[in-house]
């Protein structure tokens, strides 16, 4: 079992910055490929960024491309999404997810899979004003 801890999230003014974390549990973090999702009121949950085990692949969504960064710190079992340029149609619960299936190889669009994941966590709400 994995537990996932989202925090950062708040209320920002459009053009702001917010930096979100995601704390895992588990001994074998650093081989779990990582994903941030986002869901709207009203909306599908839809994916945001993902990142590989080691930190050298990741893969965005075309909407927060040059905005969002995500990150990683295997020693604090910790994955970040760094966003940037905030806009009001970003405001969203914003999820990790955990895919701990090391034989899931395949990168780039094969991250945004939500079916992809195992665990997930509760969620941090990000609010940008317009």
């Amino acid at each position: 079992q994995v537990q996932l801890v989202e925090s950062g999230g708040g209320l920002v003014q459009t053009g702001g910055s917010l930096r979100l974390s995601c704390a895992a549990s588990g001994r074998t973090f650093s081989r779990y490929t990582m994903g941030w999702f986002r869901q709207a009121p009203g909306k599908e949950r839809e994916f945001v960024a993902g990142i590989s085990w080691s930190g050298r692949s990741t893969y965005y969504t075309d909407s927060v491309k040059g905005r969002f960064t995500i990150s990683r710190d295997n020693a604090k079992n910790t994955v970040y999404l760094q966003m940037n340029s905030l806009k009001p149609e970003d405001t969203a619960i914003y999820y990790c997810a955990a895919d701990v299936d090391s034989t899931h190889q395949v990168m780039g669009v094969a991250m945004s899979f939500t079916a992809r994941y195992d665990f997930w966590g509760q969620g941090t709400q990000v609010t940008v004003s317009s």
